[in-house]
């Protein structure tokens, strides 16, 4: 398995995996024209010329950034596939001097068992709360804020 920084040709694998969690409200549905208009964002995992997982790292202020996006094929849940994609971009994050990472999410112990620690939402700027506009729960939220802090560079 490979992680690398996602290409315009990973644009629909990447729409196909965050679109299927999302039929099952396990995650935010996002169009073909936001997952371009991000690309710059995402890495993925690829294996045999395949794009197995994805993961969006989206800066939110100058010490806090954002894991967006986290989608795994369905066969490969539970292979090391999301933390290898977590683990490149709390790096990333790190390589870019940002202090915190944190990510909203409906799988805490995941996040958890990386070092990541729950944290109260009302913690975290507004801006965070962007893509609750278009959340179907909106005022009903069932995701939970988790928060790591990374090593001073």
């Amino acid at each position: 398995m490979k992680i690398r920084d996602a290409k315009i040709s990973d644009a629909k694998s990447i729409n196909a995996l965050i679109n299927s969690y999302a039929e099952l409200g396990k995650m935010l549905f996002r169009s073909m024209a936001d997952i371009y208009e991000n690309l710059q964002t995402f890495q993925v995992a690829e294996e045999n010329g395949r794009v197995t997982g994805c993961c969006a790292l989206q800066v939110v202020w100058s010490d806090l950034a954002e894991i967006k996006s986290l989608a795994v094929a369905k066969e490969l849940t539970n292979k090391g596939v999301g933390k290898a994609l977590v683990q490149s971009a709390v790096k990333r994050a790190g390589d870019m001097g940002i202090a915190k990472v944190f990510a909203l999410t409906l799988e805490p112990v995941f996040f958890e068992k990386m070092g990541f620690k729950k944290t109260d939402t009302e913690l975290l700027p507004m801006k965070v709360w962007s893509d609750c506009a278009r959340c179907s729960k909106q005022a009903n939220c069932d995701e939970i804020a988790l928060i790591l802090e990374l090593p001073s560079q």
